[in-house]
């Protein structure tokens, strides 16, 4: 079982990568381009077999999910991304946070013209994948710390399943 939870990991870590490749190389086009890249890096993911399609749609909505909360946070408070992380941005390896950095500033972008799904975003599940950052449990309200992408644990303290970003400061 944890081969597989590695493996989904590891194609979230890919579908970002290549989110972000697709995004650079198309940076002066108009459009959903976050959208554009992911569907782009899940048919990359998908083309190696290693996955099915299903695992591949969901690790993408939970990517999409992760690049829309830190896009809605940057563009709601003129803040850092290590704001949103709530911890020290230097525990996080040089590659992913610039990785992720590039994805969720066009992202920002994009929730100024598409609010309405911004707003759709606040729930994570226990067993679901989540980028980095912190999420707070809906139940008890015990912080948890993600420095890099991984499975969503249930609550240490209360066992509880649903998680929300912290509240913005």
């Amino acid at each position: 079982m944890t081969d597989q939870k590695d493996k989904h990991v590891n194609a979230y870590n890919r579908m970002l990568e290549n989110a972000k490749t697709f995004i650079d190389e198309a940076e002066k086009e108009f459009g959903p381009k976050v959208q554009f890249g992911i569907d782009a890096a899940k048919d990359k993911i998908s083309e190696l077999g290693e996955l099915t399609r299903e695992e591949v749609d969901k690790i993408g909505d939970y990517l999409h999910r992760d690049l829309d909360d830190a896009g809605k946070f940057l563009q709601e408070n003129g803040k850092e991304l290590s704001d949103w992380l709530k911890f020290d941005i230097e525990l996080i390896e040089d590659r992913f946070i610039d990785t992720f950095s590039v994805v969720a500033d066009q992202t920002k972008v994009e929730l100024a013209l598409l609010a309405d799904r911004a707003n759709k975003v606040g729930v994570w599940k226990t067993g679901e994948i989540t980028g980095i950052g912190t999420l707070v449990c809906k139940s008890c309200g015990e912080e948890l710390h993600f420095h890099k992408p991984g499975h969503i644990p249930p609550c240490p303290k209360c066992k509880a399943s649903e998680f929300k970003r912290p509240a913005s400061s």
